[in-house]
């Protein structure tokens, strides 16, 4: 699943606002995940993360325009694709509509 956003902003501010929600939603949802990992390669963003025993894992890119967010859902997820797929492009979008 790839999806794409304008960032509007710099990449060093799309970056803060990256790291400021990963941080908010292991303040929300921490409790239901183990084993995040996460690292950054330029300004590309590595994860991996297992959530009720099921295992997640992706990029965030962040090029000069945009944040791009390549994710690869478990097998189970993937009839929950489109409600996924809306569900981040609309919370990337309010990320940085005002960035």
């Amino acid at each position: 699943m790839r999806i794409a956003v304008p960032h509007n902003t710099t990449k060093e501010k799309a970056r803060q606002i990256v790291e400021a929600r990963i941080e908010d939603l292991q303040r929300q949802y921490g409790h239901y995940t183990s084993d995040l990992e996460k690292s950054w390669d330029g300004d590309r963003l590595d994860f991996s993360v297992k959530a009720k025993g099921f295992h997640g894992k992706g990029t965030v890119e962040i090029t000069d325009t945009d944040v791009i967010i390549d994710g690869k859902l478990p097998l189970i997820a993937k009839p929950f694709e489109p409600r996924i797929r809306s569900t981040v492009e609309r919370e990337a979008e309010q990320m940085f509509r005002t960035a």
